[in-house]
């Protein structure tokens, strides 16, 4: 959970619980709750309003401070997704406070870790980063929130932008639609040019997956390279990056036959792969 993460943009990936609730279109497919109906771990499920979220054992807490030691002997700085089978501000009573102040003292005990705290409740992120760290967000925590239609960048983003981090991040995956990010500074009078340092964005894979049209993508990578913040492009997902050109005679759906998998619809946008990060300064 997991030492060395298949997700392109992380080196490894921490849970401190495991469980949710679906908030929004985005999670219409979750992959993290189709895991947990399998019943690997435990046979009562941890996704919805009234199931229990459970805290992952000792052993997986033990590993970010084993992360962090290798990071430090390299001299390096390795990012670390958390959470990907839960959300990390999620605000179900089962999360015990203590949890969350200790994930906090394990984030300020891994100062070679830059840690991403990626969230579907981004209004929720102020009140626990204080509760995780009374003396302020350290450095090495990464603040992101998912964004996959206009209407969530329109609602999520100036909350984003009102939390204290110091690099803010959008994960726009699975991106369903088109989005104008400079709109919404525009709407809610932000001076920036720009109000976050990433952007992070990728189609659907995984069962009932939904086609990402290039013509999404494409606009928001061109903002970002004029405004000179870092993008990356992290999947198509399972559809073939042209699906969308070829609908049905009522324009419903692409045909089947595009939707040839996440290995084979590939990452690469006009030719190239973008893989940007913001810079780490030690």
């Amino acid at each position: 959970m997991a030492e060395n993460s298949n997700i392109e943009w992380t080196k490894h990936t921490f849970n401190p619980h495991i469980g949710c609730t679906k908030v929004g279109p985005g999670c219409d497919h979750c992959y993290a709750e189709v895991w947990d109906a399998r019943g690997l771990q435990q046979a009562e499920t941890r996704w919805g309003p009234h199931a229990q979220r459970t805290r992952t054992s000792a052993a997986n807490w033990r590993k970010p401070i084993a992360w962090n030691k290798a990071a430090a002997a390299l001299g390096e700085f390795h990012r670390v997704f958390c959470a990907s089978l839960a959300d990390v501000f999620d605000n179900h009573t089962s999360i015990q406070p203590q949890w969350r102040r200790d994930l906090g003292a394990l984030i300020e005990a891994t100062p070679n870790l830059i840690w991403m705290l990626l969230t579907k409740r981004i209004g929720n992120a102020r009140q626990y980063l204080a509760m995780m760290f009374p003396n302020g967000v350290p450095k090495n925590v990464w603040l992101g929130a998912t964004v996959v239609n206009q209407e969530e960048a329109d609602r999520d983003i100036p909350k984003l932008i009102a939390t204290p981090a110091s690099i803010r991040f959008l994960s726009m995956e699975p991106l369903l639609g088109p989005v104008d990010l400079r709109g919404v500074t525009v709407a809610h009078g932000i001076n920036a040019m720009w109000p976050v340092d990433l952007v992070i964005v990728g189609g659907e894979s995984g069962k009932g997956a939904r086609p990402c049209d290039p013509q999404w993508v494409r606009p928001i990578r061109d903002q970002c390279v004029a405004a000179g913040v870092a993008f990356h492009f992290k999947q198509w997902g399972n559809w073939h990056s042209d699906a969308l050109r070829f609908t049905d005679m009522q324009g419903r759906c692409p045909p089947p036959d595009m939707n040839i998998g996440k290995k084979a619809a590939g990452r690469t946008l006009d030719g190239r792969t973008w893989d940007e990060m913001p810079v780490v300064a030690a």
